[in-house]
């Protein structure tokens, strides 16, 4: 029976199921709002399902049948059905590990099959969750996701992509053009120009510096995977520094501190925006990748070692200054006093937040350079 058997078999209503698969099983997302008394039959080629629920129709009895592309295993344990509020999921056991082209035995599907895009993801060796981490099959078999995605939306939406192939590309270019000017200057007039870093490339590193925090919203619209919580405390972090600590206070803005944290922050993003770049296309250059994951291992903590000695150098001046500070008493009945969170950020957070970073990235490089040797040792043989 081909993949409109269902009208033939009988049923009037059909539910949206949403599919995707791993090397191993197909995935089978019933929407079904509250189902109830389902029933699922599979044999060595098709499946045949049927529920109560609200759908597409409202309130019914629905129900499909599809003939599967390839065979399915004959453990019975290997197919069986987990019921939701919203939905129902069916796993369906391959009988053998492959990835499928296709759901169904024919080209065309039917209308209410869709493919779930978000859900196709490798098993990932039971590594942990990162950020760019995920190897899925976008990145193993990058013409059969093509396909799908053409066939399912008729076009690529594209449209985020270049958005992020824009906006990274931005960034690179603009971290590398301060990273020239600190390096021409520095060529000119050597250690005299460090006087002079923040006048010069100050504008440039506090407009770079605010189109960072669009990577704060990114993921909470789904524009790039991971959290929400790292990218807002790394480019908070750098905000305080630039905005609270330098801008705000001309004094530090001509200590050679202001040019070796200029100099480290340019380095880290110059390598840092072109992997994003090479990921977005979904090609790997070792060295870009190696640079990426092996380069913050000095700059990290000579970087943090520069915003906690330009936090310490300006603790005299803003006691001078009381800039940030809000004495009593005041209308709000309320007291700050800046000085006092300075010492308190370089007495509990610096250190540990140090730690923390170096944590994190150390974890990354070890599933991402680990994982690269995977990949290659995999198509090399």
């Amino acid at each position: 029976m081909s993949a409109s058997g269902p009208h033939r078999a009988g049923f009037s209503l059909h539910p949206v199921v949403l599919w995707s698969q791993t090397a191993e099983v197909i995935s089978l997302s019933v929407q079904l709002v509250e189902p109830k008394n389902h029933q699922l039959q599979a044999a060595d080629t098709h499946i045949q399902f049927r529920a109560a629920g609200r759908g597409a129709h409202g309130l019914a009895d629905y129900g499909f049948r599809l003939d599967l592309y390839s065979h399915l295993h004959q453990d019975p344990e290997g197919t069986y059905c987990q019921v939701f509020d919203n939905r129902l999921e069916i796993y369906l056991k391959k009988a053998k590990s492959a990835w499928w082209p296709r759901l169904t035995a024919q080209a065309q599907k039917p209308v209410w099959l869709k493919v779930d895009f978000d859900r196709w993801k490798c098993e990932g060796d039971g590594i942990e969750d990162s950020e760019d981490e995920h190897r899925d099959v976008m990145n193993d078999y990058p013409g059969m996701y093509d396909k799908l995605q053409k066939e399912e939306m008729g076009y690529r939406k594209d449209i985020k992509k270049v958005y992020l192939i824009c906006y990274n590309l931005f960034q690179f270019i603009g971290f590398l053009y301060v990273l020239c000017v600190m390096t021409v200057r520095y060529s000119k007039y050597d250690v005299e120009s460090m006087v002079s870093t923040y006048e010069h490339v100050g504008s440039a590193m506090k407009f770079l510096q605010l189109m960072q925090f669009l990577e704060i919203m990114h993921p909470l619209f789904g524009y790039t995977k991971g959290g929400v919580l790292q990218p807002f405390f790394q480019i908070t972090g750098r905000a305080i520094i630039l905005f609270a600590m330098i801008e705000t206070e001309p004094r530090m803005q001509v200590k050679p501190v202001v040019f070796y944290l200029f100099i480290i922050w340019s380095s880290i993003e110059i390598v840092r925006y072109p992997y994003y770049i090479t990921q977005l296309y979904k090609r790997d250059i070792y060295l870009l990748t190696w640079l990426r994951y092996s380069l913050w291992i000095p700059l990290y903590p000579l970087g943090i070692i520069c915003e906690g000695i330009i936090v310490l150098r300006n603790i005299p001046y803003f006691e001078e200054t009381g800039r940030f500070t809000i004495s009593m008493p005041n209308k709000w009945n309320f007291a700050f006093h800046m000085p006092s969170v300075m010492r308190l950020y370089l007495l509990l957070l610096f250190l540990p937040g140090l730690y923390v970073m170096l944590r994190h990235m150390y974890k990354a490089r070890v599933l991402k350079l680990g994982l690269y040797r995977k990949v290659v040792i995999r198509k090399s043989n």
